[in-house]
């Protein structure tokens, strides 16, 4: 929600008005943030959206804020060109409306277009958030970024490498969402107030790795060629690509990064299938690439990459994970009932080669039980032992 700077107005004065804490409202207003407010200027709330409201018999601003349990200012806030004391019946203002419900519904065929859809209105209602395009799939699908927070630790998570592990996109954007909603609502999660791991930390948020996988898998084959002829053959004619976790091109992407690639080389697939294929050579496909730059740039203090399934969490490559490693894990495993496994039999993963390159804790996290895609009938079982990951990786 957008206001107009009055003569007298502040960033606190905003703060106390909408019971938004004050960090928040600065960072939606980035560049006014470090100066005084100019009369007439447009500021962003947090938190709010401005709803229109029909003039009735007998209305005033008062009756109004005293009926929607808002501030008398507010109204006065929104509608600096109406003359309060000349309102006519059928006249049309603006009164905020604070946001306490999800936009995000997770419990849902999660497709690309739904998941950027959500992103714009997140960064709509919660402009404190910042979005950026971290690079293109291979049908051309920007790969959006999230990074919500002010603290010097940069914290990561990234879901649906794996086509067919599509639900860890609609978790992770659903967490996201509470996760905002507890911080313009001033509401704890776990009785845990989210403004000191907004202070301390940085989460950043890669949803979607593989968007084009995860629409073939809900959507069928695209319309577009070759990709529908290829998918066609590398699917061995079949129209059902449940089994399918590979990127449009056929290629594993957590089977695509230079940790060990050499083995999984040899011992997986040695042309595109729908799962298993290491590619042509370490990061051949736009989505690691974009991957790997990303991690280059960020200074992850840790990241975690959500799968399915197993209800586990590998945390180890090589022996190069840090001691810390082990200790973050326990508590991860401590409050989502998740079995921590240090070594396993598999090379050239995204975990593996963050572990390697940067030797700070990186985890494989994998959702569920059962044959991926996942039924949404375990969505909320899935929330609820992944919370408290989520919550650990920004109070750790």
């Amino acid at each position: 929600m957008q206001v107009t700077v009055r003569n007298g107005d502040s960033f606190w004065y905003y703060s106390q008005l909408f019971s938004i804490r004050l960090p928040l409202i600065l960072d939606s207003n980035p560049n006014a943030a470090d100066r005084y407010l100019y009369i007439g200027e447009t500021i962003n709330i947090p938190g709010y959206v401005a709803e229109d409201y029909t003039i009735q018999s007998g209305d005033s601003f008062w009756s109004i804020a005293y009926s929607r349990n808002i501030p008398l200012d507010s109204v006065f806030l929104l509608n600096p060109m109406v003359n309060p004391n000349f309102l006519q019946v059928g006249q049309t203002i603006r009164v905020p409306l604070r946001v306490t419900w999800r936009i995000v519904n997770g419990k849902n065929n999660y497709t690309y277009e739904s998941m950027v859809t959500d992103i714009n209105r997140l960064v709509m209602v919660y402009p404190f958030i910042f979005q950026r395009s971290i690079g293109e799939s291979v049908m051309g699908k920007s790969i959006p970024e999230i990074k919500v927070g002010r603290g010097n630790e940069t914290v990561h998570v990234d879901g649906s490498f794996h086509a067919n592990e599509w639900i860890t996109t609609s978790i992770i954007m659903t967490f996201l969402n509470d996760y905002l909603l507890s911080l313009t609502n001033q509401t704890s999660i776990r009785g845990l107030d989210m403004l000191p791991y907004y202070n301390s930390k940085m989460l950043s948020v890669v949803p979607m790795v593989n968007p084009d996988g995860v629409n073939l898998v809900i959507n069928g084959p695209p319309n577009e060629e070759p990709f529908q002829s290829n998918v066609f053959e590398i699917n061995n004619g079949s129209t059902n690509f449940n089994g399918w976790k590979a990127n449009i091109n056929g290629v594993d992407l957590n089977n695509q990064f230079p940790a060990k690639w050499e083995i999984e080389k040899e011992r997986k697939e040695q042309a595109p299938a729908p799962a298993n294929y290491p590619g042509p050579e370490p990061l051949s496909e736009p989505e690691s690439k974009a991957m790997a730059q990303l991690t280059r740039n960020s200074n992850f203090f840790r990241a975690l990459a959500f799968h399915t399934q197993g209800e586990v969490i590998y945390w180890g490559f090589e022996g190069l994970e840090p001691p810390e490693a082990e200790t973050i894990v326990q508590e991860f495993a401590r409050v989502s009932g998740y079995t921590p496994i240090q070594y396993v039999d598999s090379y050239a993963g995204y975990k593996d080669w963050f572990i390697q390159e940067w030797r700070r804790p990186g985890y494989t996290v994998e959702l569920g039980e059962g044959v991926s895609p996942l039924p949404l009938t375990q969505f909320d079982e899935i929330y609820q032992e992944s919370l408290g990951i989520f919550l650990a990786n920004l109070y750790l």
